[in-house]
């Protein structure tokens, strides 16, 4: 195994099967990746295990790290013990829910169950109103005899505090926690003013909770990987990627653990984003397609796209900042199958990594899109995962032929079905986050990562109506290269609900500005002092509307001219993404949010080398399937591939993570970092 000498800024992203590694060299601006088997018991072993390649880990000078530590401790129900405190006569709060069902007609449907027991919610007696004046004072006492009941008790692990209207006047909430803080000094308290200081009570509550739940997991996990850095060497700023994309301290996320819910996906994203800078494109529809599932999103304007409508499952809301990220069940792993109708279905059930697709060879005998790939002859049983992994074709073929058999169709045939029923599924996902958003799909390019990604660019291009795409480097190991060009970022909200007819504009700016400067304190506090950037927004919505649409505004104080362009904004946004606006009518401003970034060191991409005019050598031929037949396709390694160089499909394109397939006629372009343009970019 080779080892590494040098200076590095390093991105881990910690998968199911996988551990991904992306190290820069501040020195040389070169930089590497490579793979390890992941280590479910123990992730750290799979991290250090990775990072032995360093001949001295000293030498890492920065770790960001991607984990999937929250979300699978919430998805697993395997958190902690939660006490749930909140305002007499509201317990049952988080039990009520909502009223949206995942089905509307399946009767046996039954509610999802909270993160807390109600037998672990209690109520205390206090009383704050919708315009902050305190009805009743907190109850003190009673409070100190609750603390005592749940230290008999010894169940509670862990406590979240959500009183009624603490996003209007926190007083009670902070109150609350100091007194727990000193009757359980052991047990870790979340308050909603601290985690979601929005409206929406069980949207809040849920939020409270789920950060409370997971709280010991993460601070466990925080403290055994400074712990294990620290005997290994690496002593040096080590991070933890949020769910908004931006990094944070570990001590942050074992404070705040809720932050890192979603935290792997948000890194192609951030790469995304910086690859369209590089690339001179202003819109971008980021698609990572990996075996089990297909994570779309999309960068506007040279912007990431955020969300705080989240559900970490269906009526489990978890409404932090985070990219706007969606996820489907399709994957190169997607099972195809016959349903009751006799129609060729494909996924959401997947092959996984054991036994995987029947060409891995590990007894999976149900044909997965991989499968399909592997008899249509994209993927080459030899040369699989850079030749370190060997295909069964002849498995491959015998599993397309079970549903080949059943549907009365030829093998190839049903393959290429196969191949095109899981592009539909994930044009689907496309249009989910463009056609549904009000976005043009002509608007935008495609850029295609996770290991199956390139497989599938250049089909989505045609069926989503795209006409560019980009293939970048390391698709494989995209996210963890996303993690290397993260920044510190802190998103900090409050609920204000004011309308445009009554609109405070001295109170909204008391409250702006309070947001930005508690960002930048929070920043500060985690050791970013450099490069601090404040960035402004608000929630809003026509009257009786109930959702809100976020529109940024660039002033820090809210006067005549300034509220009347923010009113203006909205309309155009609501044009814009709705088809219509209504000028004159009520606007509710909801929230006024702040996002605080620390620009952080980004690595400076080396530029590859020239090509000399000549045509592109192939590494060799093979018969390969597409809508109009079978073509004899050239073969072509990535690695030889020079900037300016250009091939005309059809087309394979071979990388050690990936294979990029180019449709018949279609064109691509090798640009100078790179990274294959596909379509209308290749023949700019």
């Amino acid at each position: 195994m080779e080892e590494i000498v040098g200076e590095y800024l390093v991105g881990i992203d910690v998968g199911g099967t996988f551990t991904d590694f992306v190290s820069y060299d501040r020195e040389s601006k070169t930089i590497k990746v490579w793979k390890n088997p992941s280590t479910p018991r123990d992730p750290n072993d799979g991290i250090l295990n990775g990072l032995s390649r360093y001949e001295d880990s000293s030498e890492i000078k920065n770790v960001r790290l991607g984990t999937t530590i929250a979300t699978n401790a919430i998805l697993e129900r395997k958190g902690a013990t939660v006490g749930y405190i909140t305002t007499q006569g509201f317990r049952d709060v988080p039990f009520i829910q909502r009223g949206q069902r995942i089905n509307h007609y399946d009767m046996t449907w039954v509610k999802p169950k909270p993160l807390a027991k109600r037998r672990h919610c209690y109520e205390i007696n206090e009383r704050i109103l919708p315009d902050g004046t305190i009805q009743t004072s907190l109850d003190v006492e009673g409070l100190k005899t609750l603390a005592q009941q749940i230290k008999e008790n010894q169940e509670i692990e862990a406590l979240a505090v959500n009183l009624l209207f603490s996003y209007v006047r926190p007083d009670h909430e902070r109150q609350a926690k100091e007194i727990l803080e000193k009757e359980l000094p052991n047990i870790p308290i979340s308050i909603s003013y601290d985690v979601l200081p929005k409206w929406k009570e069980y949207e809040r509550a849920s939020t409270t909770i789920a950060d409370a739940y997971i709280k010991p997991v993460v601070r466990k996990q925080m403290d055994t990987i400074r712990a294990r850095f620290n005997e290994n060497g690496i002593t040096d700023h080590v991070a933890i990627i949020k769910s908004n994309g931006g990094e944070m301290t570990t001590d942050a996320a074992a404070q705040s653990p809720i932050q890192m819910t979603v935290s792997g996906p948000t890194g192609g994203v951030i790469a995304g984003k910086q690859i369209a800078r590089l690339a001179g494109v202003d819109h971008l529809v980021t698609f990572d397609m990996g075996g089990t599932s297909t994570d779309c999103s999309t960068v506007v304007n040279g912007n990431e796209s955020f969300t705080t409508d989240f559900d970490i499952e269906f009526g489990i809301p978890i409404q932090i900042p985070m990219i706007d990220i969606r996820t489907i069940g399709a994957g190169g792993g997607s099972i195809a199958w016959i349903d009751k109708g006799g129609m060729l279905r494909v996924g959401p059930e997947s092959a996984g990594a054991e036994p995987g697709p029947a060409c891995y060879g590990n007894g999976g005998k149900r044909p997965a899109v991989t499968d399909a790939n592997v008899v249509l002859g994209r993927i080459s049983p030899e040369n699989f995962l850079g030749g370190d992994m060997k295909l069964d074709k002849t498995a491959a073929i015998d599993a397309v032929k079970s549903v080949a058999d059943e549907l009365g169709r030829g093998i190839e045939d049903t393959a290429l079905a196969i191949v095109q029923i899981a592009n539909n599924n994930m044009v689907g996902a496309l249009r989910s986050v463009l056609v549904e958003r009000g976005l043009d799909p002509r608007d935008f390019t495609l850029l295609a990562f996770g290991g199956a990604g390139p497989l599938h660019v250049n089909d989505l291009m045609i069926d989503a109506g795209i006409p560019s795409g980009i293939v970048p480097n390391y698709p494989g190991q995209f996210s963890a290269f996303g993690f290397i060009m993260t920044d510190a970022r802190v998103d900090v909200q409050r609920t204000v609900q004011m309308t445009s007819k009554s609109f405070d504009n001295s109170r909204a700016s008391e409250i702006l500005n309070e947001l930005v400067t508690s960002g930048i304190s929070e920043l500060k506090a985690q050791g970013y002092t450099k490069n601090i950037e404040a960035h402004r927004s608000v929630e809003a919505r026509y009257l009786g509307q109930n959702y809100e649409l976020e529109v940024d505004i660039n002033f820090d104080v809210f006067d005549e001219k300034t509220t009347e362009d923010m009113y203006q904004a909205f309309h155009n946004l609501h044009k814009a993404r709705f088809g219509f606006n209504i000028p004159g009518e009520s606007i509710d401003i909801i929230t006024i949010k702040s996002t605080v970034v620390s620009l952080t060191e980004k690595p400076e991409l080396a530029l590859i080398e020239e090509s000399d005019g000549k045509s592109v050598k192939e590494l060799s031929t093979r018969a390969v399937i597409f809508e109009d037949g079978t073509h004899d396709t050239p073969i072509y390694g990535r690695s030889n591939l020079k900037s300016g160089d250009k091939i005309t499909g059809p087309a394979i394109i071979e990388e050690a993570a990936s294979v990029t397939v180019v449709r018949p006629n279609e064109k691509v372009k090798v640009d100078q970092y790179g990274n294959l343009l596909i379509g209308k970019l290749a023949k700019g």
